[in-house]
């Protein structure tokens, strides 16, 4: 179909990035901005670090974003 995308399928202006990993680091490492770097948010990634992860407010929300397979812009997820 045109224009609709499916998980796991190429799409441009996208880097696939692995799911499972993506929501390890963030409940490992999620409070240091990890997971953001991982998917390509190096900005994000460096405020998320200096605030501990938005005093654990943010890293919560990425939790639940990541958990959720929320479609980030430059994010594809695969398997």
């Amino acid at each position: 179909m045109v224009g609709k995308k499916t998980q796991g399928q190429a799409v441009p202006g996208k880097s696939d990035k692995k799911w499972i990993v993506a929501l390890l680091l963030s409940i490992l490492v999620g409070s240091l901005g990890v997971d953001r770097f991982y998917m390509g948010y190096i900005g994000t990634g460096i405020l998320k670090l200096i605030t501990f992860g938005g005093f654990g407010i943010w890293w919560l929300i990425d939790l639940i974003l990541i958990a959720t397979k929320h479609d980030f812009a430059k994010v594809n997820w695969v398997e």
